[in-house]
């Protein structure tokens, strides 16, 4: 099943438990309990943040055991965070996700779907990008942060410098996550280092965006552990492969 579907009974639940690791649950129960706890010391006010930040965290459990599901929910993310961004003024992180991060995810979730492993909806298919084209991702990479510099300019986006930067990390992210690379797991990664830098700089405004600085924290690891599951999972299927012929 590509999507659980969380309705009250316990045949739910324990299929939950299931489908991820204890490990994967703990990962995610704490890095919800983490964004909470965050929300309550420092916002208590924004539940737009909270809530965009626990559908941020859950996609990211569901990215990392290659379920479409995943893409779903980073589609809902990048509208609220759209929003989000716009408060403070960061129309570079609200031209990224509402213009590139949502479209993108909505192609990939398409793309997964079409591309599942050995049948199974639930996990997509892992690609190995080819020199070639990783040298043509870095040259369009390139292309699209040397345009958004001068529209985040014309646009008097607040911390200019890191808001370029985030669009080329958010850019390698999305690419990579449509071409179902391990590596776009590093993509985002990165990005989050990026986006930690940004909202300290806004915190150091309205303390109240220290819990958006937590919630890429939780992100970041999050998405290093995204990279070692989907590193595992290209290993176990190039294996399943040559076992089988292919």
């Amino acid at each position: 099943m590509v999507f659980l579907k969380w309705l009250p009974g316990s045949e739910k639940v324990k299929r939950a438990a299931e489908y991820f690791s204890g490990g994967e649950l703990a990962l995610w129960g704490g890095s919800a309990a983490l964004i909470a706890v965050s929300f309550f010391a420092f916002d208590r006010e924004n539940v737009l943040t909270l809530l965009a930040s626990l559908i941020g965290v859950t996609s990211l459990i569901f990215n990392a055991k290659g379920n479409p599901s995943g893409q779903f929910l980073m589609v809902v993310f990048s509208g609220l965070y759209g929003v989000i961004s716009y408060s403070f003024s960061y129309y570079g992180e609200m031209i990224t996700y509402l213009g590139m991060t949502g479209p993108m995810a909505a192609v990939a979730l398409v793309t997964w779907l079409r591309n599942p492993y050995g049948g199974n909806r639930a996990q997509v298919q892992v690609n190995r990008l080819g020199k070639g084209e990783a040298v043509f991702m870095l040259f369009l990479t390139g292309a699209v942060t040397f345009v958004f510099y001068y529209i985040l300019a014309a646009f008097h986006t607040a911390n200019l410098l890191p808001s370029t930067i985030s669009v080329a990390t958010s850019f390698l992210g999305v690419y990579m996550t449509f071409r179902r690379s391990a590596f776009f797991a590093l993509g985002y990664a990165a990005n989050d280092v990026v986006l930690i830098v940004l909202w300290v700089l806004a915190a150091c405004a309205d303390i109240s965006y220290i819990s958006v600085v937590i919630c890429f924290g939780v992100f970041l690891v999050n998405d290093i552990y995204g990279f070692a599951s989907w590193s595992k999972m290209q290993r176990r299927q190039e294996e399943d492969n040559i076992h089988q012929g292919k």
